[in-house]
């Protein structure tokens, strides 16, 4: 890209885990892809002292400890997590892979169309 507002980068959507935030030069947010194998888990529980999660299942299926209790999670699940829930995933026999976005809780002001401006302006050029 010709200019510094966009940056496009490519990345190996099978490794174990590939964090963006040093790869896009993220400055309000974490976005990790993660793949784990089969019958693995995340070695540790853990909580955040200010970071909500939110967790997008993109395919296989697994666990989800939160809090004390264990939710069966599969391809199309999603689901948050409050910076204090205790947590860890768990796949399955199939394995599972997962999209994980963390940001600043309750630091959202604007989104969507409330952010988002239209210009007319512009037309592709391919």
């Amino acid at each position: 890209m010709r200019n510094e507002s966009c940056t496009f980068k490519s990345l190996d959507l099978n490794a174990d885990r590939t964090e963006l935030h040093d790869l896009l030069k993220l400055t309000g947010c974490e976005v990790s892809i993660n793949n784990m194998a089969q019958n693995t888990q995340v070695p540790f529980f853990h909580y955040h002292k200010e970071n909500e999660e939110v967790y997008i299942v993109l395919e296989g299926s697994g666990f989800v400890y939160a809090d004390g209790e264990t939710i069966k999670v599969e391809k199309g699940s999603v689901f948050r997590m409050s910076p204090s829930a205790k947590r860890c995933i768990k796949a399955n026999e199939n394995g599972i892979r997962f999209l994980c976005i963390q940001c600043k809780e309750n630091s959202l002001t604007q989104f969507t169309y409330g952010d988002g401006a239209i210009d007319k302006t512009i037309e592709w050029k391919i």
